[in-house]
């Protein structure tokens, strides 16, 4: 639990979520208006997203980390999402 085996390596990904183009994005227009407002002028619009910044033991593949995304770290019915592992 929490940190690397005795002895063993991690490595980390990182799991960009956006919605996906078309889908409304309330947040995102609230940022943009808000962005208005305190006098930002050109802010044509904003998409927001989450990054999902995973520990992993070594040897875990993408795919394995794919798998998570489409079970449980983005919606795929609305969200796409981007994978880096380092």
């Amino acid at each position: 639990m929490g940190g690397k085996e005795a002895g063993g390596k991690s490595m980390k990904a990182r799991v960009q979520v956006m919605l996906k183009n078309g889908v409304l994005d309330p947040q995102g227009e609230a940022v943009r208006h808000s962005l208005g407002t305190m006098g930002f002028a050109g802010v044509e619009s904003v998409r927001q997203g989450k990054v999902i910044e995973l520990d992993l033991a070594e040897g875990t593949t993408e795919e394995t980390v794919k798998e998570m995304c489409e079970k449980l770290l983005a919606n795929t019915v609305i969200e796409s999402y981007e994978i880096k592992l380092s």
